[in-house]
């Protein structure tokens, strides 16, 4: 689905402030996959999710789409076809519109048919869908989003999300902010959503627990390269203690003298 093909990128190229984020890269995403990354931070990991999503430009390599290049598309281009969500809860909805205005504009991918759309049938949809989250929120379609908690916003987030049907998710440690409770309802909400609905996703997590539970396949990054990849037999094998270890055999440092390589939090 997504190929990287020796993608680097380099901020403040030819400055004293230089900085190679990314290293000569190579990745294929399958249909399908559920990839969790893991690394230090300063790592590279958003850096790669900036370059797919196409926030930003790499400074060397291509990045194709079911064989089409996407290099240069803008994120507005992407956003079609690549849903991302964020740490920050409150990013992913509309704070000063109800919610179901919000499911309402996923749906129709913008404003202009809003409220001429807006119907009991559309209503009785939506709060079947919002039952699968099991916060009662069907209960408060008429509430304006700033009146609900991070862990209800996140959680909507990703349903909305999953909704619009995206070829490809990205999930930039999108439980990190939330309260361990509110985390793992939202991190069984993903794993779930992403096996019913047959999606592709690829989840940043500095819990390495997370990252050997969850997903098919895992990428370790150091330095802006991916320096260990395990799916299959490898992946549901591996253990903490075994990744800490793969990173001391690859690198040929101390975990304990690392920049807090791999949180485990």
């Amino acid at each position: 689905m997504i190929e990287l093909k020796n993608i680097s990128m380099i901020f403040g190229q030819g400055t004293v402030n230089e900085n190679l984020a990314i290293n000569g890269i190579n990745l294929k995403v399958n249909e399908g996959d559920f990839i969790t990354v893991i690394g230090s931070n300063g790592a590279g990991k958003s850096t790669l999710f900036n370059l797919i999503a196409g926030s930003i430009t790499p400074t060397v390599g291509a990045i194709s789409l079911n064989g089409a290049d996407i290099t240069r598309h803008p994120e507005y281009r992407r956003a079609r076809f690549i849903g991302r969500i964020f740490q920050n809860p409150l990013l992913g909805t509309a704070s000063n519109m109800s919610l179901e205005d919000n499911m309402m504009i996923t749906r129709k991918k913008g404003f202009k048919w809003l409220k001429r759309s807006l119907n009991s049938r559309m209503r009785e949809q939506f709060r079947g869908e919002l039952v699968q989250l099991k916060m009662g929120l069907e209960e408060r379609m008429k509430e304006n989003l700033a009146l609900f908690s991070g862990g209800q916003r996140q959680a909507l987030t990703l349903l909305m999300m999953v909704l619009s049907r995206p070829e490809l998710i990205l999930l930039d440690e999108h439980t990190a902010a939330l309260d361990p409770k509110n985390a793992q309802i939202v991190l069984e909400l993903t794993d779930r959503f992403i096996r019913e609905y047959g999606l592709t996703a690829m989840m940043i997590t500095h819990n390495m627990h997370h990252a050997i539970e969850y997903g098919n396949r895992l990428l370790m990054m150091d330095k802006g390269e991916i320096i260990f990849e395990a799916s299959g037999e490898e992946k549901r094998g591996l253990t903490v203690e075994k990744l800490i270890d793969k990173f001391h055999q690859i690198r040929h440092q101390s975990f304990e003298n690392d920049r807090t390589l791999l949180a485990d939090d």
